[in-house]
């Protein structure tokens, strides 16, 4: 189970790196395995390039857990340094979302742009099919032919697609593979994949780490409930709103287009019940 994390704030914006430190801990004591920074329950997108360098650099600085840096964007220069500013800080790897700026490119245009990123770092690269925000569908395929790739090591799934677990595990077969969607992962590891990079996990790390180990069905079936609800709040506000509540972090603010809402406290009483 890897937390795709959210990025604290300060009240005026800035990254604050006192509760990363304590994310990154509530993270480590409820049994995560690694966590991934930046990426969309990160926000990534509304972070600088020079501020996603500073989060890796810090958070591989405050935890021993394994850090995978996201990446989203169309600019092949950017995603090259960042992976290769996340190896310098001693990240395990790198998450990358295909350029979707260009999503009316052939399938063979972003097989390229991966395989030119892959020359340019030797950072272990995830691929990251969303295609929900990125228009850009990385279909079994595209990955067949990725995987062939030697520092393109494996993949998440966003998508949802119940269809994707069997079709990614026979395109990349000695791949990690990371299910996006929660409420799949039983059935994905059933088919071998590695785990989960979940969202959810910010609020719920522990009975998700849970599911991911052996005989992790009866976790999944525990929480199905709750994670339903957690799914159906907005993202990352929600989460950052427990997390506020849980005293984890010390805010629940969020960067502009986002803003945060009102938020059930009984959910977040809920969740509150469940670690105890």
């Amino acid at each position: 189970m890897y937390p795709a994390a959210v990025t604290p704030f300060t009240e005026s914006g800035e990254i604050d790196y006192v509760s990363l430190l304590k994310l990154l801990s509530w993270f480590k004591a409820n049994e995560c395995s690694g966590v991934v920074l930046a990426g969309t329950n990160g926000e990534g997108p509304s972070l600088s390039a020079v501020e996603k360098r500073d989060l890796v650099r810090e958070a591989v600085r405050l935890t021993d857990l394994p850090i995978i840096l996201g990446i989203a964007t169309p600019s092949l220069e950017e995603a090259a340094w960042l992976s290769e500013q996340a190896r310098k800080a001693g990240a395990a790897g790198v998450l990358v979302m295909p350029p979707a700026y260009f999503r009316e490119v052939p399938e063979a245009n972003i097989q390229l742009w991966f395989e030119a990123l892959a020359k340019r770092t030797s950072s272990p690269i995830l691929l990251y099919n969303f295609p929900k925000r990125t228009g850009i569908t990385l279909s079994a395929g595209l990955v067949a032919e990725l995987a062939k790739v030697d520092n393109i090591v494996g993949l998440k799934d966003s998508s949802g697609e119940r269809g994707n677990i069997e079709s990614y595990r026979q395109a990349f077969p000695s791949g990690s593979l990371f299910v996006g969607d929660e409420r799949l992962i039983p059935e994905s590891l059933a088919q071998g994949w590695s785990g989960s990079i979940s969202g959810a996990a910010n609020v719920l790390p522990l009975w998700l780490s849970r599911a991911t180990q052996p005989g992790g069905s009866a976790a999944s079936a525990l929480i199905a409930d709750i994670l339903d609800h957690v799914r159906a709040s907005g993202q990352p506000m929600a989460h950052k709103a427990i997390l506020k509540s849980l005293g984890v972090i010390g805010s629940d603010a969020v960067r502009l287009p986002l803003t945060q809402s009102a938020f059930p406290a009984e959910l977040a009483l809920a969740i509150s019940k469940l670690q105890a």
